[in-house]
This record gives structure tokens, C-alpha cells and sequence, in this order.
């Protein structure tokens, strides 16, 4: 007997008797549903707060569940893993060409988080997880957008008190009593049709395209260069783009470091490698590389397009110090609001001086 059958058998079983009352009188067919087989699978939470368990989780909390059961696939900080869906970040990008739609910028209901990770997370381990973990969950994701303190709990009780920012973004969709009714047979009109149906555009900015050899990709390519329009750009010099100024080449003394506390904060920095690289042959990634970061200008790597306010700062003068590390590692946002560092920042005090201690050391 194949392995697959007696789970087609049980599922077939399942339909059978969730489908029983619609054929059961007139087939005489299994029995009605019972009230606790049917709240088993009632498990949507409205906007309203219809359907919500009794339960709460704090942030502190949260992060702990979200690096064990989520992280995996959407980033220790919800800054998403590959192509897996980014959950923080995105502020103000809804009216951009390429919009970061993700929970803090375009989600207009908290009830739509509870209910889908309660509902179908983590992935292909589904409803292991308590209501109170998912609160705790919940409340992570809205402070890794900055929705909500570190201190925060969520519960049944203040569910309904969160303020999505998008949740103003939305309208009632009444296209059926203001636009289907334009759409009938009589109305229908069919003059000047296409011949054929073409692809004109395809989805390679969301990363959905599969690029594959016999695909009409290639077509969609702009054509090649012909030699003259080569040549006439070879005799144009291509102008450099503006570099930002490179940290001090030489450092006159070695800087001084405390090796255990620079040790322990190596261990904090990993909370940092998804976006970050340090030591021979790093490169930048999400974020930008961090050696000599310490003492150097604020955006002192020249290929790493920052934000206008961090930019700014470099403009200004301001350093990598002690005490800027520190007030940028506690709330990056907070110091430099248009950075795209979607990290919601370290909560405690001797983890942000571990850290400053281990950038010092990939600083000399």
C-alpha cells in the first residue's frame, strides 16, 4: 500500500464529515458536524477583535519566539531572508515606484497578523504555537516597526488600541454596485480587438520571474550595441560618481581595545551579520561593511549609497564615536530616521558596549 494512501484516507474522511450536513439528509451520508469539531477549525480573528483568545506577550518575549520559530526564513529583526517576505521596514515607500509593503507600512489591520501567524506559521509546523506566543510574536513584529516600546505587552485587552499606520490607506471596495454593472453582455463592446496578446512587461522587480533559456526573455533584452554607438561612448569619458570620503588610511597608534568585552561582543555582532561584514574580504550587503568604522565619519564607505540624513551627517562632520555607537545601536531610527537599517536596535546596556568594543577591534 503506498505511504500517501492513508493520508488521502484521512483527509477523504475529514471532507466527508465537514461536508455532511449539505448531504447527509438527502444521501444519508455521515452524521453533522459537532460543536467542538467545528470551533477547531473556527480559528479567524476579526478587525474587530472577534475571535481573539484570552491571552498577552511581551516584546521581550517575542524576540526570543520570533529568533527560534521565524527567524529562519524572516531575519532575526523581520528585515526578511532571501526572497522571504520582509515583515519591518518600508516607512513611506507605498507611493514609490517599488513599494516595501511589509506590516508596519502597508498592513492596515493587527488582526491579520494574530489571525495568519496563528493560523499557518511557523511554515510546515503550523498551530504548534500558543495564543500567548503569538501575542508575544505579534508584538515583536510591531516593534520591529517601530509601532511600539520595548517594553510593550500585547493582550485581548489592548489588542484593539494598536494604531496600524496604513490603517487610514484603505477603501471599501464597492465596484459592485458602482462598476460590475457596467460589465454585461449588453454592454459589451468588441470592435478593434487585438489580433494577438503579447507580453510587454515582465515581473523580474518582485523577483517572481523565473529566467529560464527558450523564454522570450532574451527578446525583451535591449538590443546590442552597434559598433559606431559603442565607439561614440568610448569617446565620451564617463563621469565619476561622487565618492564619499574614505575613513584616515593610516592610523598613527593602535587603538586600544578590551579583547574580553570585544570577545563578548562578537558574540552580540551576530545579531548583525545579516546585513554586515567585517575582517578580509568583506563586502557590502544589505548594510555596509563595518572595518574602521569606529572614529571614522558617519557614511565613510564610497560604495554604499546611504540615506540623505545619514549623508547629512557626514556633511556635518559627525564620527563614529563612543557615544553616537551608542545612541544609534540603542535606536537606529531614532537618531537617523531615514536610514534604511530596518534593525530595531539592542536593548541592553552591556550588550551595545560589547559591541562598540568588538567594532573597535575590527577597527585598527
Amino acid at each position: 500500500m503506498s505511504k500517501f494512501l492513508p493520508k488521502l484516507m484521512t483527509a477523504t474522511a475529514l471532507v466527508a464529515t465537514l461536508t455532511a450536513p449539505a448531504f447527509a439528509e438527502k444521501l444519508g451520508l455521515g452524521r453533522p458536524a459537532l460543536p467542538e469539531e467545528i470551533a477547531a477549525w473556527n480559528l479567524d480573528v476579526s478587525p474587530n477583535g472577534d475571535g481573539l483568545p484570552v491571552g498577552s506577550g511581551s516584546v521581550e518575549d517575542g524576540e526570543m519566539i520570533f529568533s527560534e520559530n521565524c527567524a529562519v526564513c524572516h531575519g532575526e529583526f523581520a528585515e526578511g531572508v532571501g526572497n522571504w517576505p520582509k515583515l519591518a521596514g518600508g516607512d513611506g515607500t507605498l507611493a514609490d515606484k517599488d513599494p516595501l509593503k511589509t506590516v508596519g507600512s502597508y498592513w492596515p489591520y493587527l488582526s491579520t497578523v494574530y489571525d495568519y501567524v496563528r493560523r499557518s506559521m511557523p511554515f510546515g509546523n503550523a498551530q504548534t504555537m500558543t495564543d500567548d506566543d503569538v501575542y508575544a510574536i505579534t508584538a515583536y513584529i510591531l516593534y520591529s516597526n517601530y509601532i511600539v516600546e520595548d517594553d510593550f505587552v500585547l493582550s485581548n485587552e489592548n489588542f484593539l488600541d494598536v494604531e496600524m499606520p496604513n490603517a487610514g490607506g484603505f477603501v471599501v471596495d464597492d465596484r459592485g454596485e458602482s462598476e460590475y454593472g457596467i460589465f454585461t453582455e449588453a454592454n459589451a463592446c468588441y470592435h478593434d480587438c487585438k489580433d494577438t496578446v503579447e507580453i510587454t512587461k515582465r515581473a523580474t522587480v518582485l523577483d517572481v520571474t523565473p529566467e529560464e533559456e527558450g523564454t522570450d526573455q532574451a527578446a525583451a533584452e535591449p538590443a546590442a550595441a552597434t559598433e559606431t554607438e559603442v565607439a561614440a561612448v568610448a569617446e565620451t569619458p564617463a563621469e565619476a560618481p561622487a565618492a564619499v570620503e574614505d575613513a584616515p588610511a593610516e592610523v598613527v597608534t593602535a587603538m586600544a581595545f578590551d579583547a574580553d568585552l570585544a570577545a563578548e561582543g562578537e558574540k552580540v555582532f551576530k545579531k548583525c551579520k545579516a546585513c554586515h561584514q567585517v575582517g578580509d574580504g568583506a563586502k557590502n550587503r544589505t548594510g555596509p561593511v563595518l572595518n574602521g568604522v569606529f572614529g571614522a565619519p558617519v557614511a565613510h564607505v564610497g560604495d554604499f549609497k546611504y540615506s540623505s540624513d545619514m549623508m547629512g551627517a557626514h556633511d556635518a562632520g559627525t564620527v563614529w564615536d563612543e557615544a553616537h555607537l551608542a545612541e544609534f545601536l540603542a535606536k537606529p531610527k531614532g537618531v537617523y530616521k531615514k536610514t534604511k537599517m530596518t534593525f530595531a536596535g539592542l536593548k541592553k546596556d552591556d550588550e551595545i558596549a560589547a559591541v562598540i568594543e568588538y567594532l573597535k577591534s575590527v577597527s585598527q
